[in-house]
């Protein structure tokens, strides 16, 4: 055989051996792509996003479109060829398994965790778009959550309501670790707690709860990141009463990311005119009980999946400007927000077509 047939032959089978490879070698990497956007002003799957009764709303037009991200599944293996192709696609982004399912997080507990998070997400958006509104809201510590096996268990329950620690009254979730973390391992603690069927009795009623128990509970070492502290065995959080009902319906979404544009959306129903002027504004960011937008994942993304949909403005998180900044799609004009108050600052600068003084995100 000719040696330049037999070097093109062997060339040619390395190329086919590498692409086999290529194709059959799995890497530890997950793909990210635009998710649906959805109008939390307008219907989805035949239903008002968001359902108000109790108070007076009023009509909205324009978009305030919530985000979302695609990613592939936790037991999902990409091979080589999907991982270049994906880094070389502009509307794709390929990242490290482990970024989207930590620890080994199975795709259930991953399931669980971001339905847990969107509950939440909802929840701080009515608070926030209350408060901006300055409609009072009732809010009180809870149990969020009691760890298997801790000291904890049998003894407080989810949605037991902390209101005090050794006798010091529980004003913020952050109390309870701080009053708790106060005795060295070993030692008792004293909760007095609102037991969770006698609030639900309360709110039901209308009444404000009142039959308190004292729990006493021993501490035992946790060894956090190096540091033992003493702990019990339980997470806090916040559970709040509303005064009139608002429900989010919004279905096969997950994560804490829609909670700026949600409570955005209640309060533009809440209130005559259009906060957005008609105009198409998309978003994104975390909200917590007073306003603050916290950052997410995934912001190219959501601004792809914004920009095709047809937003002219985004609301960014002030923490994600930067990200975002560095590869903006034509025609979307990146908006910084750090708080509610920030978001509406901006919405009215839209609405009043002075775009000039809105605050942008900027590289760097």
């Amino acid at each position: 055989m000719p040696r330049r047939t037999a070097t093109m032959l062997a060339s040619t089978l390395m190329l086919i051996a590498l692409l086999c490879a290529g194709v059959f070698i799995p890497v530890p990497y997950s793909e990210m792509s635009p998710g649906p956007t959805v109008n939390t002003l307008g219907d989805h799957d035949g239903e008002p996003v968001l359902q108000i009764s109790g108070h007076k709303t009023y009509e909205a037009s324009g978009h305030l479109n919530m985000t979302t991200v695609r990613v592939t599944s936790a037991e999902y293996k990409m091979n080589l060829v999907e991982a270049v192709y994906g880094w070389l696609a502009h509307d794709n982004s390929v990242v490290p398994h482990e970024t989207l399912y930590p620890d080994g997080k199975t795709e259930e507990e991953a399931t669980q965790e971001n339905a847990e998070e969107f509950s939440h997400s909802q929840e701080t958006a009515k608070v926030a778009a209350l408060k901006a509104l300055d409609i009072p809201v009732k809010s009180w510590v809870i149990v969020s959550a009691v760890v298997k096996d801790s000291p904890a268990q049998g003894r407080l329950h989810a949605g037991d309501v902390i209101k005090a620690v050794d006798g010091t009254t529980v004003k913020k979730p952050a109390d309870v670790a701080e009053l708790v973390t106060k005795h060295e391992p070993g030692q008792d603690t004293v909760f007095t707690i609102v037991p969770a069927k006698e609030q639900a009795a309360a709110e039901k009623e209308g009444r404000t709860a009142t039959k308190t128990r004292k729990v006493t509970i021993t501490t035992e070492t946790s060894d956090d990141a190096g540091e033992k502290r003493a702990v019990v065995g339980i997470s806090a959080g916040t559970d709040h009463t509303f005064p009139f009902e608002i429900d989010i319906k919004l279905a096969d979404v997950g994560g804490p990311s829609a909670g700026l544009m949600f409570a955005l959306g209640i309060y533009d129903k809440l209130t005559p005119g259009d906060l957005t002027g008609g105009k198409f504004v998309a978003g994104t960011g975390t909200i917590d009980d007073s306003g603050k937008v916290g950052p997410i994942g995934g912001i190219g993304m959501k601004t792809i999946g914004a920009h095709d949909k047809g937003a002219r403005y985004f609301l960014t998180p002030a923490d994600n400007c930067a990200a975002a900044a560095e590869d903006t799609p034509d025609g979307l004009t990146l908006v910084k927000v750090d708080t509610i108050d920030d978001a509406l600052g901006a919405l009215k600068d839209i609405r009043s077509g002075k775009a000039a003084d809105l605050p942008k995100c900027t590289e760097g």
